[in-house]
């Protein structure tokens, strides 16, 4: 595994953040010791996605609507909680698949899921495309055309929908999703794809790029635990994920940190 910074954590909810309700039936001491085989619950954290979570301006630790979630979780199976944190998503997603972490937030993949049992999508975000200013590429079928090149985040989703999609462009990867605009700048490019909120950012910072109209995909965040915890597992982290969205918690997190460019996801039918 990619060396990963480790954060602990109590299992003490901060005062801004609403606690999962108490009333949910107990989880069997089998499944608590299922998530916890090293004694406390390790959650992987992908830095590279800002919608997910980031890094505190005054502290450097870890926040984000995936922290909270994690920390959310941990109290609801009355364990310490351990952070380990990553600067790009396919390096989260080798912590959970290898079994180095617990549970961990990716965008849901059928590559990713040989691996992994998903919970439902908790929010869904918008993948865009973004072009120089002057670019004769107006719209999203526009880009997969012999000739264009597009930079990704090497293992993001993005790189692995757009490695099945994109029959004609050619793929370039950046080591990690928030390296994906300087890449594409510094190597002239014709199409940098990732997440939209990202991308504006990066456009207003550079200038004299712009967004392609609309969104290439629809990402959809999931919780995610080694398949070899078991169904049961997966059971009840996923009936978590529903508790989570049908009760506010996910969207007054989405509200807390300020996340512009996503929604939270309907609940599972």
């Amino acid at each position: 595994m990619t060396q990963a910074n480790k954060t602990q954590q109590t299992n003490d909810a901060p005062n801004s953040m609403t606690k999962p309700d108490q009333k949910t039936q107990p989880i069997s001491a089998d499944v608590i010791k299922a998530f916890t085989p090293k004694g406390k619950l390790r959650a992987s954290i992908n830095l590279g996605n800002p919608i997910l979570a980031g890094k505190d301006s005054a502290t450097g630790a870890p926040v984000g609507v995936s922290v909270d979630l994690a920390r959310a979780f941990a109290i609801r199976l009355g364990v310490e909680l351990e952070l380990v944190v990553f600067d790009a998503a396919g390096k989260s997603v080798d912590a959970v698949t290898n079994e180095q972490a617990d549970i961990g937030f990716f965008a849901i993949d059928p590559l990713r899921g040989e691996g992994i049992n998903f919970t439902a999508a908790y929010i869904l975000i918008e993948g865009s495309y973004l072009v120089h200013a002057d670019s004769p590429l107006k719209s999203n079928d526009d880009v997969d055309v012999s000739g264009t090149s597009v930079v990704v985040g090497k293992g993001s989703a993005y790189d692995l929908f757009l490695t099945r999609e994109l029959k004609n462009a050619k793929l370039f990867r950046a080591d990690t999703s928030p390296q994906v605009v300087d890449y594409y700048v510094q190597g002239k490019f014709d199409v940098a794809a990732g997440v939209k909120q990202q991308l504006e950012m990066d456009a207003q910072r550079i200038g004299s790029l712009r967004l392609l109209p609309g969104r290439f995909m629809v990402i959809q965040q999931a919780m995610g635990c080694p398949k070899s915890r078991g169904d049961r597992a997966a059971a009840v982290l996923s009936d978590f994920v529903e508790e989570m969205k049908v009760n506010q918690f996910v969207a007054q997190a989405l509200a807390r940190h300020q996340i512009k460019g996503a929604s939270v996801a309907p609940a599972r039918v």
